[in-house]
């Protein structure tokens, strides 16, 4: 366990180099005070979540589409070259701004008009993939990186720890749909340890889901930064050597991180 990350104080941060995207610019639509987020996940690199929804239940001073598309031109315009990714991100679930579509509507007129080589994305635990206007929304950005870190409801329960009213049946069913419709990339954050997600049933579960849902590419990889809990440890390049070839086998692309 090492040093867990503050939170973003900012609408905007970086540029930063990120494994999977490159130079990204990030947008934060979250509270600056608490993490808000529908998953607590064990690995989080911001630490246990202080508020733990499916849709937000009270008012965190969220920002709004101006106020997001004002700080995104004033940064790019401060950039001496244009990021390579503006990425939907931050303290928490992104998707979980009610004004998630308008925000994503702002991103790429700000985009547009000002660094229109850069592609949009967003980092998601796939939470709300099931909702339609959230779907539309994430259809409208160039990249979707959804979250799958489990096969069975035990692990999902006990790794991911989702609030009330979420399920690993319901989120899968939410990526099939999205994925049916344009490319998604999976990422998956694999550990050892008492709360690790590792094991050749998990694994084997895991895999079957990612069947159903086809996706574009997956994404594996593990500790890098902070995380709260002290009964998982990194996974070793090995494990995910051997996650990657449970994926070549029903030919799933993969990139192991």
């Amino acid at each position: 366990m090492s040093q867990i990350l503050g939170l973003k104080t900012g609408l905007t941060y970086g540029p930063v180099n990120s494994r999977r995207l490159g130079r990204s610019l990030g947008i934060n639509i979250l509270p600056r005070e608490t993490k808000l987020c529908s998953f607590d996940c064990v690995y989080c690199q911001y630490g246990w979540t202080g508020a733990h929804e499916a849709r937000p239940g009270r008012d965190y001073g969220l920002p709004s589409p101006p106020d997001v598309r004002a700080a995104l031109e004033d940064k790019l315009r401060s950039l001496a070259e244009p990021p390579a990714y503006i990425t939907f991100s931050g303290n928490g679930e992104p998707t979980l701004h009610p004004l998630f579509g308008q925000m994503v509507d702002e991103a790429i007129a700000a985009r547009d008009l000002l660094a229109p080589a850069a592609r949009t994305a967003v980092l998601s635990n796939s939470t709300t993939a099931g909702d339609q206007a959230v779907r539309a929304a994430l259809l409208r950005l160039d990249v979707r990186i959804m979250k799958l870190d489990a096969g069975t409801a035990a692990t999902f329960d006990r790794y991911s720890r989702p609030c009330p009213g979420v399920d690993l049946e319901s989120v899968t069913r939410g990526l099939e749909a999205l994925a049916s419709t344009a490319p998604v990339i999976v990422q998956a954050l694999f550990t050892n340890g008492k709360n690790g997600n590792l094991g050749a049933a998990e694994l084997e579960a895991w895999r079957a889901r990612l069947v159903r849902i086809k996706p574009e590419l997956v994404q594996i990889y593990t500790l890098a930064r902070g995380y709260p809990d002290k009964d998982i440890s990194p996974a070793s390049l090995d494990d995910l050597r051997t996650v990657k070839r449970a994926l070549d086998e029903p030919g799933i692309p993969s990139q192991v991180f």
